[in-house]
């Protein structure tokens, strides 16, 4: 992999994932995300009926209820939630239920904060992404692994 396809991110959690990347909008996983099936059931987002199962998840930011913390972490403890999350903006929401379901659960789903820069990147991308957030590190490596430019 050549250096361009890669960049280091904060990490927010630790763990490993590997997947296909979805860019998504802001989403309150709180009465827009069924954990159940994986499934982004807001009516009016434009991902609307889009899995985000196995997923690595380009959000720039969340929106919405506390209680998106707890439907995210019911979802990774399911394996119907994203294997890992990118975001642009810290979101203390999504970063709980992440901690809860790694604490809960035992599922490590890494969590990193991207420069405005390295998002914009990402999000113009589809393709493989590799997450590798090492435990008590602050740094984690995002690669692309393959993409295309939409």
């Amino acid at each position: 992999m050549n250096p361009q396809a890669s960049f280091k991110a904060e990490a927010l959690t630790g763990g490993f994932a590997r997947g296909p990347c979805v860019s998504i909008e802001p989403l309150s996983f709180w009465g827009g995300y069924d954990a159940g099936t994986g499934t982004i059931v807001e009516q009016s987002h434009p991902a609307f009926g889009q899995s985000l199962a196995g997923v690595i998840l380009l959000m720039a930011r969340a929106k919405g209820s506390s209680s998106s913390s707890s439907v995210l972490a019911e979802a990774i403890r399911n394996k119907t939630g994203p294997a890992g999350i990118v975001l642009c903006e810290r979101d203390l929401i999504i970063a709980i239920g992440v901690i809860v379901a790694n604490e809960l659960y035992a599922s490590q789903v890494p969590l990193v904060l991207a420069s405005s820069e390295d998002f914009e990147r990402l999000s113009k991308t589809s393709g493989v992404i590799q997450i590798d957030a090492r435990a008590g590190e602050e740094t984690a490596r995002v690669a692309i692994e393959s993409f295309r430019a939409l």
